[in-house]
């Protein structure tokens, strides 16, 4: 059974890479001696991944990336080193990826990521503005200054030139009409 998935693996992956290659293949002796690599590597990528599943995989991307880079590998060298040096990469370049993703599979963080859209904001911004043009002059100076631009009680106080009591007066009753005009 291995034999069969480790053929049609190889095709698969000579098909792949072949679409993505404007050079020429690689000969049939590179892809016997890739066959003959992949128990080798299939062992090595169950010791690293801990998975048979997560080591076929490995191996399957090691094939396609060595396939696809068949020119780089140089005849007479180590293609056993080769390859498991690519394994290896390929191994722990999805461990730092994985190290980066975050499980979320009951959709949490990612609505806590969602952005809500702004049309809503924009009719409510026009609604609290017709609220605020509703209000009293003098009530609406003082929720300005002390609401909107941050001033103390004191500070809008001396501006307006009132006592501190009637700016509190004015901002208590300026916030309960606008809580009346917005229906909250």
């Amino acid at each position: 059974m291995h034999a069969n998935w480790e053929q049609s693996s190889i095709a698969f992956q000579s098909r792949s890479a072949a679409s993505r290659m404007a050079t020429t293949l690689p000969s049939d002796d590179f892809r016997d001696d890739l066959i003959s690599e992949i128990k080798n590597l299939r062992a090595f990528a169950v010791s690293l991944s801990g998975s048979v599943s997560a080591a076929d995989d490995l191996v399957q991307e090691t094939l396609l990336r060595a396939w696809s880079k068949s020119e780089q590998f140089r005849v007479g060298t180590n293609l056993k080193a080769w390859l498991l040096t690519i394994l290896r990469n390929v191994f722990y370049s999805s461990c730092r990826k994985r190290a980066r993703e975050v499980q979320d599979g009951d959709g949490v963080y990612a609505g806590r990521l969602a952005v809500p859209g702004d049309q809503e904001g924009h009719v409510d911004l026009q609604d609290f503005r017709r609220a605020l043009a509703k209000l009293p002059a003098d009530q609406r100076e003082v929720l300005i200054l002390v609401c909107a631009s941050g001033h103390t009680y004191e500070e809008a106080a001396a501006i307006c030139q009132v006592e501190l009591g009637t700016v509190k007066s004015r901002v208590n009753r300026a916030r309960l009409k606008l809580i009346k005009l917005l229906d909250l």
